[in-house]
């Protein structure tokens, strides 16, 4: 499986819970996660997305804990059974959050 593999996988998941999954792109940050994932209940993360068994760079990394210790939740993903774990974790905490405030 190839890192395109697992992206495109993560768009049709996100999709079918109802979010969407843009390209992030920046041009005065190096290392920036390849997505921006937005899904009900005003869920936003990031996912860096890999080929199977590989790992974020040096440079990725310091960017995802500057993201961390903003309270950004970052991701790496380099396999579907990893996207379906990073979703069912947002969703899940998406629906503890909710409960908790009726």
């Amino acid at each position: 499986m190839r890192e395109i593999s697992v992206e495109k996988y993560l768009k049709k998941e996100v999709k079918k819970q109802g979010g969407i999954c843009l390209k992030f792109i920046s041009p005065t940050l190096r290392g920036v996660p390849d997505r921006i994932v937005l899904i009900p209940e005003g869920r936003i993360f990031f996912v860096e997305l890999k080929a199977p068994n590989r790992k974020a760079r040096p440079h990725q990394q310091r960017v995802h804990k500057l993201f961390e210790s903003l309270g950004v939740r970052v991701y790496v993903a380099d396999s579907k059974e990893a996207v379906k774990e990073i979703l069912k974790n947002e969703v899940c905490t998406a629906q503890l959050s909710e409960d908790s405030n009726r």
